[in-house]
């Protein structure tokens, strides 16, 4: 099992990205967040397999964990030991695979969720949507009281996701959630390692 060092996960959307993905990727891993988790929902296996051989080899140059989504198959395949899944996918995997992924994640919206998903063999899980997000237009995000519900509940870590923000990781902290997962600010921000160091300056 990795323990990350930085309480940071970067959530990738190379459709937001203002830039070449994989350039925008170096930048990503170079500033060390606790890891990266590839979530390009839109793509079919194969081609998800081909971008994360790539996404996969700058973050082992880097030292940063590059955590694979969805396709367990594709991960399995290139040997990659940390995955990241829909609860419904981690409901059917295999022993056999859970002992391959030792770093081994599940979204989770519920406490209910979340005991499930640590049952299950998860190593850590996120939990959200915590703020008002625009990825989520029109739906309210379910507070901090949620989020320290759901930390309370299960013994391994938790990333609160969702409308997150240099001004507001305190509060997820104080929840007692170990970290938070950031999607669009590490796609568009114009400079990578100064915008995760405003998560930095945010601790206290």
């Amino acid at each position: 099992m990795i323990t990350f060092m930085c309480d940071i996960l970067c959530v990738t959307n190379r459709l937001l990205c203002n830039e070449d993905f994989l350039v925008r990727i170096e930048k990503i891993a170079a500033a060390h967040p606790a890891g990266i988790i590839l979530r390009e929902k839109d793509l079919h296996e194969d081609e998800y397999k081909e971008l994360a051989a790539a996404v996969n080899e700058i973050c082992e140059r880097h030292g940063t964990t590059c955590i694979l989504h969805n396709f367990v198959n594709a991960a399995r395949e290139l040997g990659c030991t940390s995955l990241h899944l829909p609860l419904h996918i981690l409901r059917t995997l295999s022993a056999y695979d859970k002992r391959i992924f030792t770093t081994l994640g599940a979204s989770c919206h519920s406490t209910e969720d979340a005991m499930e998903a640590e049952k299950l063999g998860c190593t850590y899980i996120t939990a959200g949507h915590i703020f008002d997000t625009d990825c989520k237009k029109g739906l309210p995000g379910r507070g901090t009281d949620f989020l320290k519900q759901v930390c309370e509940s299960v013994s391994i870590p938790v990333y609160a996701i969702g409308g997150i923000n240099g001004d507001n990781i305190l509060e997820i902290r104080s929840s007692g959630a170990t970290g938070a997962c950031i999607m669009s600010g590490t796609m568009i921000c114009d400079d990578v390692k100064d915008y995760l160091s405003s998560f930095e300056r945010g601790r206290k």
